[in-house]
């Protein structure tokens, strides 16, 4: 099958859909999982700790059978799930990281040692819930920035919320106590294009300067001040 890449952001942007079932002819080869792997670790993360995990299953995916719920076409059809993970044990790859840039030139030897000395106070300080929540937030960044890459190479997804994530975790051989469940992603050629979806007018998502006017958020009458 001809393979086909787009570099124009807003074509990839514009037709990405979420997609439910894919033609089961297409493999993706290892070396290329790889390099959209590498392009989507190039989303930001809080303080470049970089706390994503992923762990592709392109064998054996009936493992994962019974634990997907309502996703089983995405999981029969596709060419791979990707298992994205968060480490909450992210900070012990500060010195790693940084010692790189360093080495690179992307970061003084000054604040690499700022850093170093404030990091662990900060972290001492954060609950497990607050690590948790922030790791989440880091592992959307990458989990859409790997949609985008994955539709940049001609290839679809469709991110999956509803699985037994302790049970897949544990079916994947994944510490369930170091790592968090972020979602599943499937990936793949669409087998038919996807439907097209519809967003709520943008005036009904956005307000200026104050939060009257959002959908939920019933207006107040604001008095200036005096």
């Amino acid at each position: 099958m001809e393979k086909t890449q787009s570099t124009d952001f807003f074509d990839v942007m514009n037709n990405r859909h979420s997609v439910k079932n894919y033609d089961q002819s297409v493999k993706i080869s290892h070396l290329e999982m790889t390099e959209m792997l590498m392009e989507a670790a190039k989303a930001p993360s809080s303080v470049n700790l970089q706390p994503w995990r992923f762990v592709v299953v392109d064998e054996h995916k009936e493992r994962l059978e019974s634990l997907v719920r309502f996703n089983q076409n995405q999981l029969n059809t596709s060419s791979a799930m990707i298992l994205i993970l968060g480490d909450m044990n992210h900070p012990d790859y500060a010195e790693e990281i940084f010692a790189d840039a360093v080495e690179k030139n992307l970061m003084s030897q000054e604040v690499k040692d700022y850093y170093m000395n404030a990091l662990p106070g900060v972290f001492s300080k954060m609950t497990k819930q607050q690590i948790r929540e922030n790791t989440l937030i880091d592992g959307g960044l990458v989990a859409m920035q790997l949609m985008l890459v994955a539709k940049a190479h001609g290839y679809d997804t469709n991110p999956i919320g509803g699985f037994e994530r302790k049970e897949v975790m544990q079916a994947l051989g994944v510490d369930t106590e170091r790592y968090v469940p972020i979602m599943l992603l499937a990936i793949g050629k669409a087998a038919k294009p996807a439907h097209p979806s519809v967003r709520l007018p943008i005036e009904k998502l956005v307000s200026w300067n104050h939060a009257d006017g959002v959908v939920g958020m019933p207006a107040k009458k604001v008095e200036a001040r005096k």
